[in-house]
C-alpha cells in the first residue's frame, strides 16, 4: 500500500551553497534508498511559498524535514500549517569546523522548527543529528518510516471479532468506535455459530485445498479421530473463506467453551494456520490482542505469538508464555516441528502442540486498554531462549532485561491484560514511534524500579 512520505529540504542561499548542495544530494540518495517512491522537490526549498506549495500538493502521511542550512521558524511553520503528519526532523552536522565560516548552521534551524512545532502542530516529532551515511541516523529513519507505514496501514485494516469473550475475559472486548477513533481500524462482528453452522453443512470435498495445507504443515494430523479431523478441516476452510471474502487481516475468535461443547472440535489449529497465512488470529475473542499481533506482524513481516505469562524463573530472569495450542506452525522448534495434539483440559483435538523456536532478538508487546477507553503500549526487548516445550499446548521462554519479578509486579499492579504478544524481532523503536504518532503513552521496563 502506497504511503505519501515526503522529504522537505529547506534552507536559505546566504550560507555556503557548495556544502549545502552536496548535503542535499547525499541526503536525497539516503532517503530514496529507504523510500524509493519518496516525494521530494528538485532542489532545496529557499522560500516559504515554495515550501507551502510543495507540502499542500503532497498530502503527506509522514514528513522528513531537513534544515540543509539554517532557515527561520517561518519555513517550518509553513510545513506545519498544511500538515499534521508525523515529523522526522533531521539536523545535519557541520561539514567542517576549522575556525572559519559556519557553512550550514542546521542545528539552530532545528531549534527554530522544534519551537514552531510545539506551538502549532501538536502531533509527533522525532529529531536526530547525523549525516546521510550515519548508521544510527539511517536506522532511525527506517524505523520512523516503518511506523508511518504502520499507522497508515491501520486505517485500512478490517479486524473481525468472531463471537464475544467468555465471562471474565472482558479485557478482550472491543468497542468499534474506540477502535476507529484511536487506530482508524474497522471492527466487524459475527457470531461464531454462523461459521460453525457453515462448517457443519460443508461438503468435505470442497475443503480439499484446506486439507492439503493442514496435512502439509501439521505433523501427526492423521492421528486425530476422523470426526474431529474432518470438522477441523471444514472449519478452517470456512474461516479462511470468510477472511478472504471480506478482506480481513486480523481476527479475534471465541474458542471455549462453545467449540468443545457445541461444535465438538477446537478452533485452536484453525487460528494457528491463519497466523501462518499472516492473518493475525487471537483466541478468547481478544480483539486488542489481535490488533497487537497485527501491528507486530506488520513491523516484523513474520507471524507473531499470543500467550499468557504463566511462569517465571528468577534465576534465569525469564517468563514462560503459553497458550492452549494456537501458534503458527512456522514458529515451531525445528527439532520436532509443528506437532498436532489435543487440548490439555478438554482432551479434544486437533491443537498445536509444540515449543516455539528461539530468537536472539524479540519484543514483548501489548496494546492495552484503560478503563476510561484510552490506550497504551507495553514494549520490552527480550530474547527467546532455546528451550523445549514447557507445558502441554504451545509455549516459549523469554529472557527479559529488568529483574523479572519487578517486571511482573509492575504489569500485574498496573492492570495489564493477561495476553501478551511476542514478536520475532526487535522493533521496539518503531513501536515507540508508532505510539507517539497515535498519541499513546508507552510503558517500558524502565518503570520497574517503582514496583520493587
Amino acid at each position: 500500500m502506497k504511503n505519501n512520505i515526503i522529504y522537505v529540504p529547506i534552507g536559505v542561499p546566504t550560507f555556503h551553497m557548495p556544502s549545502a548542495e552536496a548535503a542535499f544530494k547525499a541526503s536525497l540518495a539516503c532517503v530514496k534508498a529507504i523510500v524509493p517512491d519518496i516525494i521530494h522537490p528538485k532542489g532545496i526549498l529557499f522560500s516559504t511559498q515554495d515550501v507551502e506549495t510543495f507540502v499542500k500538493a503532497a498530502h503527506p502521511d509522514g514528513i522528513i524535514l531537513q534544515h540543509v542550512t539554517f532557515a527561520n521558524a517561518a519555513f517550518a511553520t509553513a510545513v506545519f500549517r498544511h500538515s499534521k503528519a508525523p515529523v522526522f526532523l533531521w539536523t545535519l552536522p557541520e561539514p567542517v569546523i576549522d575556525g572559519g565560516r559556519l557553512r550550514l548552521n542546521s542545528l539552530t534551524g532545528a531549534f527554530s522548527a522544534g519551537h514552531a512545532f510545539k506551538a502549532c502542530h501538536g502531533g509527533y516529532i522525532k529529531h536526530l543529528v547525523g549525516g546521510p551515511d550515519d548508521p544510527q541516523l539511517i536506522s532511525s529513519l527506517e524505523t520512523f518510516v516503518k511506523a508511518v507505514q504502520a499507522k497508515a496501514d491501520l486505517r485500512h485494516l478490517k479486524l473481525a471479532s468472531i463471537g464475544h469473550p467468555p465471562q471474565g475475559f472482558g479485557f478482550g472486548q472491543a468497542i468499534d468506535t474506540e477502535m476507529a477513533r484511536t487506530f482508524g481500524v474497522e471492527l466487524l462482528t459475527i457470531e461464531s455459530r454462523e461459521l460453525t453452522q457453515q462448517a457443519r453443512q460443508l461438503d468435505l470435498n470442497i475443503a480439499e485445498k484446506a486439507s492439503q495445507e493442514a496435512h502439509t504443515k501439521m505433523k501427526g494430523l492423521d492421528t486425530v479421530p476422523t470426526e474431529n479431523r474432518d470438522a477441523f478441516i471444514k472449519l478452517y476452510h470456512v474461516y479462511k473463506t470468510y477472511v478472504e471474502t471480506h478482506g480481513i487481516k486480523a481476527i479475534a475468535s471465541r474458542c471455549w467453551p462453545d467449540f468443545f461443547t457445541d461444535y465438538g472440535t477446537p478452533v485452536c489449529s484453525v487460528l494457528g494456520l491463519l497466523n501462518d497465512q499472516m492473518v493475525a488470529a487471537a483466541c478468547e475473542a481478544d480483539a486488542y490482542g489481535a490488533l497487537s499481533m497485527y501491528i507486530g506482524q506488520f513491523l516484523t513481516g513474520k507471524p507473531t505469538y499470543l500467550g499468557d505469562p504463566v511462569s517465571i524463573d528468577k534465576a534465569e530472569n525469564t517468563i514462560t508464555f503459553w497458550h492452549c495450542g494456537t501458534a503458527a506452525c512456522s514458529l515451531a522448534r525445528a527439532d520436532l516441528g509443528a506437532v498436532t495434539g489435543v487440548h490439555p483440559n478438554r482432551q479434544i483435538g486437533p491443537t498445536m502442540e509444540f515449543g516455539l523456536k528461539p530468537g536472539k532478538k524479540a519484543t514483548l508487546f501489548r496494546v492495552g486498554r484503560l478503563p476510561d477507553g484510552t490506550f497504551r503500549f507495553f514494549i520490552a526487548k527480550a530474547e527467546i531462549l532455546d528451550k523445549p516445550q514447557q507445558f502441554l499446548g504451545t509455549s516459549l521462554v523469554a529472557k527479559v532485561g529488568p529483574p523479572v519479578e519487578k517486571l511482573i509486579n509492575m504489569l500485574v499492579t498496573d492492570g495489564w491484560e493477561p495476553h501478551f504478544v511476542v514478536l520475532y524481532d526487535d522493533v521496539s523503536e518503531a513501536l515507540i514511534d508508532l505510539a507517539g504518532m497515535l498519541g499513546l503513552p508507552v510503558i517500558t521496563p524502565k518503570e520497574c524500579k517503582q514496583h520493587g
